[in-house]
């Protein structure tokens, strides 16, 4: 795995990024034991130096490196700054990761990277790390995650899609955005329109509408409709939606992110994928589109009267 040799053998992976709170740990330690079922050999990577509780067995642990608590107690700086300077230090000590990573040759690597959203649109420390292991041959697609609750509030909608079209243009890898937590889409509200148009970001100007009806967002259509437009023109940005406790819907995302990244599996885990599949009970898990996501975690109006009735 040394620097610029052409016949070391590929790595594959993930590098799993997003705004605090968006479910990367969790992301990951369903994945790993996923991944684990089909026979696939799976290492966690943690580069937060934030992170303290990992469910998941951890095979690279940056806190042997640095932790963001001592950083902040010794150079006085905040949780941000802290960050970025761990990322800066990691940045510094290439030498250290590539020794630790390459006691994990053949597997397939999952980084659980921190949550600071600057560090993946404008900060160079961690872009800098991810390109440094493209020269070590890894083959990564960068998994983004936003918490699925973000589509039932327009002007956060029209934000995330913001966010992760600039992080997907200064990342410079393969791309897979993710709406994590599913199962509690509607516990902050109703969606306005059905799932697959946020999915699919589709024609974002019945968004701007929506959300001119928001007498505080009224005075702002205008620099909302250049902010769709932007998305838009870019036609970059769609999301896979997920839930991490329910395999169907882990096995579409590992697909999407295999598709990204240029991971192919051999017949005998994709034999141990069917069984691992065919093995779950009811028909929850046999869906394959983003309506059968919509019909499991967003009920139909329709459906809501229909309870009240059978309630009365």
């Amino acid at each position: 795995m040394s620097e610029g040799s052409k016949g070391a053998s590929l790595a594959f992976g993930q590098v799993v990024i997003g705004p605090p709170g968006s479910g990367k740990t969790t992301y990951c330690h369903g994945m790993q034991e996923f991944m684990g079922r089909i026979g696939r050999q799976v290492s966690v990577v943690n580069l937060d130096p934030a992170n303290e509780a990992m469910p998941y067995q951890c095979a690279v642990d940056i806190a042997e490196l640095i932790t963001l608590p001592d950083v902040m107690e010794n150079l006085k700086l905040g949780p941000n700054g802290g960050l970025i300077y761990c990322m800066e230090y990691l940045e510094a000590n290439f030498d250290w990761l590539q020794e630790k990573l390459a006691a994990c040759r053949g597997h397939y690597y999952l980084f659980d990277c921190p949550g600071q959203v600057e560090l993946y649109t404008h900060h160079d420390a961690l872009k800098n790390v991810f390109a440094q292991l493209a020269k070590w041959n890894f083959r990564l697609a960068a998994v983004h995650l936003v918490d699925s609750h973000y589509c039932t509030d327009p002007g956060k909608f029209i934000s995330v899609l913001c966010t992760s079209l600039a992080t997907m243009l200064h990342v410079e890898l393969p791309h897979v955005n993710v709406l994590s937590k599913m199962d509690l889409i509607e516990q902050y509200g109703k969606l306005a329109f059905n799932l697959d148009y946020y999915t699919e970001v589709l024609d974002l100007s019945y968004l701007v509408d929506h959300l001119a009806s928001d007498p505080f967002f009224r005075n702002y259509r205008r620099l909302n409709e250049k902010l769709v437009e932007v998305v838009e023109d870019y036609s970059l940005v769609s999301f896979v939606p997920l839930n991490v406790q329910d395999k169907e819907s882990m096995r579409q995302v590992m697909q999407a992110v295999d598709k990204a990244n240029g991971y192919s599996f051999g017949d005998q885990e994709h034999r141990s994928l069917e069984a691992l599949m065919s093995a779950a009970v009811g028909a929850d898990f046999h869906f394959a589109s983003t309506l059968a996501v919509q019909e499991k975690y967003v009920p139909s109006q329709d459906k809501a009267v229909e309870e009240e009735v059978m309630e009365l």
